[in-house]
């Protein structure tokens, strides 16, 4: 069976004669030119895992990795971390994509806490009997771990939350769910409309910007108030109009124009 390396520290399938290794690590980027490494973490350890000093091994590889400096992403999910044996950005090239593993440490089991390869392989059923089938895989989204079930009904994930999960017994080999609840998140992935948390990218949409009101008019100026008073000194009056009689349209006709400026007679040369 496949191992899960999506979340949690995951156990590979053993090679004959190879130690067994807890997957803790995923390498997503690089930085600077010294070599350090970005780290998605399949671990919820990652202080003790990433202690400086401790060792590492690419997947699948006896090649030791010694970790010379370690620190959390300031500004987002993920670990920094540089090798004594990865001394530049052309040699971190090579990790990139590259899960890291430790040896599985001798250290006390923490109630209720099992490691991913515990659980795959359990038998889930609803708690009304229904049959489900087995968790093929294991990963984590929004902070919660996800079973992928695969069964009569497809697969189906079947988030690991207080509510849904009703009881997680790896020592009897099952897990028993809510299926009222479970139908609210959990559906076959063969339905075209569903997608997989895994898969789900966060929407941010913008928001539209909201329209602005329209300027008001600015107010007409209120009139003036009436005084009963004759129009102010210098403002224009009405002339009225009125019809010429003939003889005044004779005296207008006889008077000469002046003469215009272009016909002036230009000076002569006295001589």
């Amino acid at each position: 069976m496949a191992p899960s390396k999506r979340g949690g520290d995951a156990v590979p399938e053993p090679v004959a004669g190879a130690p067994t290794r807890l997957t803790v690590g995923l390498v997503r980027g690089l930085r600077g030119l010294r070599g350090h490494v970005r780290i998605e973490l399949l671990t919820d350890r990652p202080e003790e895992r990433f202690a400086v000093g401790d060792v590492l091994f690419v997947e699948g590889t006896s090649r030791p990795l010694t970790i010379a400096e370690s620190s959390a992403v300031a500004d987002g999910p993920g670990w920094w971390l540089r090798f004594e044996e990865v001394p530049s950005r052309e040699a971190a090239e090579a990790l990139r994509d590259a899960y890291l593993e430790i040896d599985a440490p001798q250290e006390p089991r923490e109630p209720g806490r099992w490691y991913f390869h515990e659980l795959q392989g359990l038998e889930v059923r609803g708690s009304d009997g229904t049959e489900l089938g087995r968790v093929i895989d294991i990963y984590r989204a929004g902070g919660a771990e996800v079973f992928v079930v695969r069964g009569p009904r497809g697969e189906v994930d079947v988030p690991g939350v207080q509510g849904i999960v009703l009881e997680l017994a790896p020592e009897r080999g099952e897990m028993i769910v809510d299926m009222e609840a479970l139908a609210l998140d959990a559906r076959p992935v063969d339905d075209e409309d569903y997608v997989r948390p895994r898969d789900r990218r966060p929407a941010n949409p913008k928001r539209p910007k909201a329209p602005k009101p329209p300027r008001a008019a600015p107010p007409a100026p209120a009139p003036a108030p009436a005084t009963g008073k004759g129009p102010r000194k210098g403002a224009p009056k009405d002339q009225g109009s009125r019809t010429l009689t003939p003889d005044e349209i004779a005296a207008l006709r006889a008077t000469p124009a002046p003469p215009a400026p272009g016909d002036a007679e230009p000076p002569t040369d006295a001589g």
